[in-house]
């Protein structure tokens, strides 16, 4: 979701644009999910295996009546699988291209509303792994915001069938 705010000061016509994040840690780095694609947070506790599904494929989840699949952000960026099976995860649902998904992560933040203004392009030194996920970094004061594409997620290698 795109917030405009205008700045009325003295009459001021300008607008300040800010994409808002839904923010996730995983493994201890920071990501931003678009807000405008977030459709729940929840608590995972059961999830169905799927045999033969990639790595990426946590399992199914039964949400509310809704079967999603559920992805591991951690097998995706290239960290060990853990606490996935038989313990309790949190979860972000998503919607892409009419289809519902769960991103499986290690903690849910807050939301931030930041400029594309300061959206950079990945540092060359960006792991690999996340760099093909990412439509940018944001510097914030002592992190680096990984904003995650979900169009790069979901064309992304991990997911092919092994």
């Amino acid at each position: 979701m795109i917030g405009l705010s205008a700045d009325n000061d003295a009459g001021s016509a300008a607008h300040a644009v800010t994409i808002q994040f839904v923010t996730v840690s995983v493994s201890g780095q920071l990501f931003g999910l678009p807000i405008q694609q977030v459709r729940d947070v929840f608590i995972v506790s059961d999830l169905t295996p799927v045999p033969l599904a990639p790595n990426a494929v946590a399992g199914l989840f039964n949400l509310r009546g809704r079967v999603m699949t559920m992805l591991s952000m951690r097998a995706m960026l290239g960290f060990e699988r853990t606490g996935e099976r038989g313990t309790e995860t949190t979860a972000i649902g998503i919607e892409w291209r009419g289809e519902s998904f769960g991103l499986l992560v290690d903690k849910v933040g807050e939301v931030m509303s930041l400029s594309p203004a300061n959206r950079e392009k990945n540092p060359v030194n960006l792991d690999n792994d996340w760099g093909r996920l990412s439509a940018g970094v944001h510097r914030l004061d002592n992190l680096l915001l990984v904003e995650l594409s979900l169009d790069a997620l979901f064309q992304d290698k991990t997911l092919e069938a092994a």
